[in-house]
């Protein structure tokens, strides 16, 4: 079993909320993790580990030298510097000197196998699993990779800089190396935009518009934070699905673009409700034209997520693209033929309080009868407990080990 040692942790420090992630730092200390409420990053990889060893007192450590870690390389660069021996290894590859993190925020997640897996519970955690971290059922449509679903413990690393990102993934992996195992990951970006823009993906339209507010406490409370329902070692923290979700962006450019936005359910430029002028004008969805037609189609991909028809459900959603080349992949719509196209889409991610009243909710209507499903298919993905955040001295999910 190998660790890579820790060095000096640096001061403590709270964490930032902002509705944007530049260039400063996001220390990894405070009440909530980073990663939740702050902007969306241009870069992310997130990556997956099953444990190999069953040793309790080895997750610990895990844990413990994944903490120290995280909040070494969210403070700055100054750190990172390797300290070459020509005799040995270096414990820094040196990918990060001069580089800055840039927004760095990292998350960690505990998926239901880490409490037990093929009936046995290897860690004396299976009591404290949560009730709202259930497994998620298969919906209509979903293609679901089995190797790419799923994981212990999930870490996504955000960041405005794509090489300090991969650098500090890979740091992660070698720390775990006899101990736990990368079972998948998925890579992300967004596209560079200014502070209060809403970022736009790969099919040219505004990507996040309804979203809760986090700058709002009741909201977040409400919505995001698992509140005294929760087992206390989650209390504060959020449960977090993240789906891999391929889009057939050929067939989708092929459309016209009256089509596509009655789709989505918004103008393609403007991001506004279809007939309206702003992007965060009132979604109106029983308006209906002169003739009496409803303005917005009722399966449209807006009106299928809005609160109004999912009974006030909300999730906090964070959402980046992703292209991982080209492959050969069957197409969903006539002449179902097989072809080398773009493997490319949407890497979403949803935190709520509860799945059950969040997520499945939501998605199990949309599944169903969401125009934008003749586009999407659901290849990956995951549910996840995240822990509140860590006060400096402890580690991330300490309370889950006190018995």
């Amino acid at each position: 079993m190998i660790f890579i040692k820790i060095f000096v942790l640096l001061s403590l420090a709270t964490l930032s909320i902002s509705s944007y992630a530049g260039n400063e730092n996001e220390h990894f200390w405070g009440v909530h993790q980073g990663g939740i409420t702050n902007g969306e990053q241009t870069q992310t990889y997130f990556i997956s580990f099953d444990m190999v060893s069953n040793n309790r007192e080895d997750l610990i450590k895990l844990l413990q030298s994944w903490t120290l870690t995280a909040a070494e390389i969210t403070n700055g660069p100054e750190k990172l510097n390797p300290h070459l021996s020509p005799d040995e290894p270096s414990l820094e590859s040196g990918a990060a000197v001069g580089l800055s993190p840039k927004g760095l925020t990292i998350t960690f997640g505990f998926g239901p196998s880490l409490f037990e897996k093929n009936g046995e519970d290897r860690y004396g955690i299976a009591k404290n699993r949560p009730e709202a971290l259930v497994d998620l059922p298969r919906f209509p449509g979903d293609q679901l990779n089995i190797e790419r679903t799923g994981g212990d413990i999930s870490i996504q690393v955000s960041a405005n800089d794509p090489q300090f990102v991969e650098y500090a993934v890979r740091k992660f992996a070698k720390i775990a190396n006899g101990v736990a195992e990368i079972k998948w990951a998925q890579t992300g970006f967004n596209g560079s935009f200014k502070k209060g823009d809403t970022p736009r993906n790969q099919m040219g339209f505004k990507d996040g518009t309804m979203n809760i507010d986090v700058t709002k406490p009741d909201l977040m409370n409400k919505f995001v934070w698992v509140g005294n329902e929760g087992p206390e070692w989650m209390r504060g923290g959020s449960y977090l699905v993240v789906r891999q979700i391929r889009i057939s962006l050929a067939h989708w450019d092929d459309m016209k673009t009256s089509f596509q936005e009655e789709t989505i359910g918004r103008e393609k430029v403007s991001g506004a409700p279809i007939g309206k002028k702003g992007e965060f004008d009132m979604l109106e969805l029983e308006a209906a034209d002169e003739q009496g037609n409803v303005i917005t189609n009722e399966n449209s991909h807006a009106a299928m997520a809005a609160p109004e028809t999912n009974n006030g459900a909300q999730i906090l959603r964070r959402a980046f693209s992703y292209d991982n080349g080209v492959a050969k992949i069957a197409e969903r719509w006539p002449p179902w033929k097989q072809l080398v196209t773009f493997d490319a889409g949407l890497f979403f991610e949803a935190f709520q309080r509860d799945p059950r009243t969040g997520f499945m909710k939501i998605f199990a209507r949309m599944s169903q009868i969401d125009m934008l499903n003749q586009f999407t298919t659901h290849v990956a993905g995951g549910i996840y407990a995240c822990p509140p955040g860590v006060t400096k001295g402890q580690f991330i999910g300490q309370q889950l080990f006190i018995n």
